[in-house]
This record gives C-alpha cells, sequence and structure tokens, in this order.
C-alpha cells in the first residue's frame, strides 16, 4: 500500500474540515467513498465537481467512480438545493392514489420539473422511488416532515404556507 500523498481541499473553507475528518477516520478508504459524499453534502448542501475531484483524489478513487455514486443515489444532489424542498413519493401505492396529479399541479404552479429548482432559488421539487408511509398515500417530503393523504389543492396549499411564513 502507497503512502496517502496531501490532497488540498479546493478551498480554505473550514466545512472541509468535517469532509478530511471523516476520510482521515475511515483511512482514506475506497470504502468510505459513500460516507465521503455524505459528508460533503451535509457541509455544502450539494456534490459541486470540485468537490467530486477532491474526493477521488483524496480516496484514490476515479472521478468516474466518484460521479457514478453520486448520480445514482437520488439523496445526492449535483445542484445547490432551493430554501425548501418538496419530495414527492412515486411509489406504487402513492403513484396510483395521485402523484402524477401532485407533479402537474407543481409544474403548472411553479414551472418546474422533479429534479429543478425554481428561478428564485425558493423551492427544489424531487421525487422518491418510495418514503415508507404508503398508508398514506400520495405522500410528499416537505423540509424533511412526511406530509400524506395529499391532494394537488392541500399541497399548494403547504407551499403557500411556506411563502407566507418566509415573508413574516
Amino acid at each position: 500500500m502507497f503512502p496517502q500523498e496531501k490532497v488540498d481541499p479546493p478551498s480554505d473553507d473550514k466545512r472541509w474540515r468535517i469532509v478530511q475528518a471523516t476520510m482521515r477516520r475511515n483511512g482514506f478508504a475506497r470504502h468510505a467513498l459513500i460516507e465521503t459524499l455524505h459528508s460533503v453534502q451535509e457541509s455544502f448542501g450539494f456534490l459541486d465537481e470540485d468537490s467530486l475531484r477532491y474526493v477521488a483524489r483524496s480516496l484514490r478513487v476515479s472521478l468516474s467512480a466518484v460521479y457514478g455514486v453520486s448520480t445514482f443515489y437520488h439523496l445526492f444532489s449535483l445542484k445547490p438545493a432551493g430554501k425548501h424542498t418538496c419530495v414527492v413519493c412515486t411509489g406504487t401505492a402513492c403513484y396510483i392514489k395521485g402523484t402524477p396529479q401532485l407533479l402537474d399541479k407543481m409544474g403548472e404552479a411553479y414551472d418546474i420539473a422533479p429534479g429543478e429548482t425554481t428561478a428564485d432559488g425558493e423551492l427544489s421539487l424531487l421525487t422518491a422511488r418510495c418514503v415508507g408511509s404508503c398508508g398514506l398515500a400520495p405522500v410528499a417530503v416537505l423540509d424533511g416532515e412526511v406530509v400524506g393523504k395529499l391532494t394537488p389543492e392541500s399541497l399548494q396549499a403547504k407551499l403557500q404556507q411556506w411563502r407566507m411564513s418566509d415573508v413574516a
């Protein structure tokens, strides 16, 4: 095994210390890739090209492998998230009970598609294969809170509450 060469972080931002601690705790091992990417995303909110290159060099993993992992798992984002996030479940129960209508209404009201953020940076619309709340279908996770039995109108009302609370 070759000794680990020192790789400088992309900037002098102190949040890189958290990422470095994660890699150091795992001995800069390749198997720590997912945990390291989680650390980057928790620290910075998303994974940009500089962070992917840094992780690849630090863990001695190919950039294509790092990119592959970061795009395979839906919890990783390559773009900054909006101030608020709406994750709509697309699992079978939710889909049958109205997910397409929820997504259509979101698209009309905010001019965004799944995976996009509004132009003002206020709202990111995401989808998940299943959030594990099938009995509450259709479900969305709004800023980390699971909200079930949604209709397009009730989802819009929840999102309007965000806007109102942001103004106040």
